[in-house]
């Protein structure tokens, strides 16, 4: 029977390329909630795969708080009510992403505008 594998604290930040600092607080804020051995912590299957839903999350610009709901979801409810969850999350955050676009391209439309008008003064 072989053991499940975990990796240590360092392996971990170099998996996922991570501070110590972060891994540290993602554990602080209960998103990770490795095993402990004395002052070491070893992280399994099920924090791996947390990890990457967390790093997955804050690419796309979720709030840590609404990734560590999102997880919570799973533990208490299932799979079902957190894929439910997760569309809700997901139409809100594109509908963000959205809204900022269009302040970005307001803005470039701006600063365009404003070096154009420059340009033609110096001809």
């Amino acid at each position: 029977m072989s053991e499940t594998p975990r990796l240590s604290f360092k392996e971990m930040c170099a998996k996922f390329d991570v501070t110590p600092r972060t891994l540290r607080y993602y554990e602080y804020i209960e998103l990770l909630t490795p095993e402990k051995e004395g002052r070491s912590r070893f992280y399994g299957p099920r924090e791996l795969a947390r990890m990457t839903l967390i790093l997955r999350g804050r690419r796309f610009g979720f709030a840590l708080e609404d990734i560590r709901q999102w997880l919570l979801i799973y533990e208490k409810e299932g799979t079902q009510a957190q894929m439910r969850k997760w569309i809700d999350l997901a139409d809100r955050q594109m509908a963000e992403l959205q809204e900022q676009r269009q302040q970005l391209d307001e803005t470039m439309d701006e600063l365009r505008r404003l070096r154009d008008e420059t340009a033609v003064t110096l001809d």
